[in-house]
C-alpha cells in the first residue's frame, strides 16, 4: 500500500518531540508553528512565542498496515480515526500548508470555515496553495485541513487569488434577516 498523510494525535505540548521522533525513524513529518509577540517581563527578555498551529497534532506520510511503529513513540495517542479506520487527509491539503509555512507570511490559527469561495493563488510567494476567501475584500487565505476541522489564516493581495472552477463544498446559507429561509 502506498503511504498517505494522517493527523496524530499527541499529549499535550508534545508535537515537536513526537515529530523529531518520527523524523528520526525516517518518516515525513509536518508539524507547522506560527510565532506571536511575547510580552516582555523585562528589558532584556523579548523574544517571540512559538506554538504549534494546530496543537495536539503532527502530520506524519506513512503506510496505514504499518502504524505501530508510530504508536509506539512517547507523546503519541492515537491516529486520527473513523472507529479504528484512520482518515487520511487530503494530500492537496497537506501541500497547500506546507506552501503557506514555507512562505514565510504571517500566519496563525483560524476557525475552520465551510463556506465561502475556493480560491488559488496564482502569483506571490503563496503560488499554488488553495483555500476560502474569508473577508468580502479577498484578503484572507484560509487553508482549512478538513479532519481535524481546524484552518491556518494568511493575509495576502487580492490581485494573487484566482477563482478555482471546482467549488468547494456546498454549504446551505442561512439568510438570518428572514427567519427560516436557507439559500443552497
Amino acid at each position: 500500500m502506498q503511504e498517505q498523510w494522517f493527523a496524530i494525535r499527541t499529549k499535550s505540548n508534545r508535537e515537536i518531540p513526537v515529530s523529531e521522533s518520527l523524523e528520526g525513524k525516517g518518516y515525513e513529518v509536518l508539524c507547522p508553528r506560527y510565532s506571536i509577540p511575547a510580552v516582555r517581563t523585562s528589558a532584556r527578555t523579548a523574544s517571540p512565542v512559538v506554538r504549534p498551529l494546530f496543537p495536539g497534532y503532527v502530520f506524519c506520510k506513512f503506510d496505514v498496515f504499518v502504524r505501530l511503529p508510530i504508536l509506539m513513540i512517547p507523546g503519541v495517542m492515537n491516529v486520527v480515526s473513523n472507529g479504528r479506520i484512520p482518515i487520511p487527509i487530503d494530500d492537496l491539503e497537506v501541500e497547500s500548508l506546507k506552501v503557506l509555512v514555507k512562505s514565510k507570511l504571517p500566519l496563525g490559527p483560524h476557525a475552520f470555515l465551510k463556506a465561502g469561495d475556493r480560491v488559488m493563488v496564482s502569483q506571490g510567494p503563496l503560488t499554488g496553495a488553495s483555500g476560502y476567501i474569508v473577508e468580502t475584500d479577498c484578503r484572507q487565505l484560509v487553508v482549512s485541513i478538513t479532519l481535524l476541522q481546524r484552518s491556518v489564516c494568511v493575509r495576502l493581495t487580492r490581485e494573487w487569488l484566482e477563482k478555482l472552477p471546482i467549488p468547494g463544498p456546498a454549504v446551505p446559507r442561512i439568510d438570518f434577516r428572514r427567519a427560516g429561509s436557507i439559500h443552497p
